[in-house]
């Protein structure tokens, strides 16, 4: 399997993943490792509802989690492949010569782009009061495994939200300033300052458990 068009995450073996990742090729590339970190936080998440006994009153509670984050795992990947895919188009845009052609294409490419990262931070977002549910009542064995989730979760989310940024941006090349692009496309905008502040969420909840998480750190 080494044409990098037929390296996907959901076919691909870690291996084979992380090896074309590490090509200079930028498909998959930062926004597929976002997919993939978001697969991780949704696994951690699976795992640690799998393990957790919930009293009566918090079972459907707790069954709801579990059966979200099995299928977040999943949809996550799908949405690293379609980044993936995104960030093809989007190389391909500015390689073209210049002309109306290559700006109009870079335009189409960047919000492509930054749709399909907002996409993937939209999922993360609703992941995080699940995690977040999971640190205060789940399995107090595996709160070590709730960390990590909170980890890959931030690095899920950081990244959407630098991609949707970036990709905002990107569309000056096109000829547009960056107020423009605000009126434009309002949504994807604001889609950044919302994951900025998830960030904050994420730190404030990892903050809360770390002491159990890591004990030693208080000493």
């Amino acid at each position: 399997m080494n044409d990098s068009e037929s390296i996907t995450t959901q076919l691909s073996t870690v291996e084979e993943w992380t090896g074309a990742l590490a090509e200079s090729k930028g498909s998959p590339g930062g926004g597929a490792g976002t997919g993939v970190m978001l697969s991780i936080a949704a696994s951690l998440t699976s795992m640690v509802a799998g393990y957790t006994e919930a009293e009566k009153s918090q079972q459907e509670e707790l069954a709801g989690i579990h059966s979200r984050a099995r299928e977040l795992r999943q949809t996550a990947l799908q949405l690293a492949d379609d980044d993936a895919s995104a960030s093809n188009a989007f190389g391909a845009a500015f390689r073209l010569d210049p002309g109306p052609e290559r700006e109009e294409a870079i335009h189409r490419a960047s919000v492509d782009a930054a749709k399909a990262s907002a996409v993937l931070g939209e999922r993360a977002l609703d992941a995080i009061e699940d995690l977040g549910w999971l640190a205060s009542n789940g399995n107090p064995a595996l709160i070590a495994d709730v960390v990590v989730g909170f980890g890959a979760l931030r690095a899920a989310i950081a990244g959407a939200r630098t991609n949707v940024s970036f990709d905002l941006a990107s569309l000056t090349s096109a000829g547009a300033a960056l107020e423009e692009v605000r009126e434009q496309h309002p949504q994807l905008w604001n889609t950044v300052g919302r994951l900025s502040d998830a960030l904050d969420r994420i730190d404030q909840l990892t903050a809360d458990v770390d002491e159990k998480a890591a004990p030693t750190e208080a000493l």
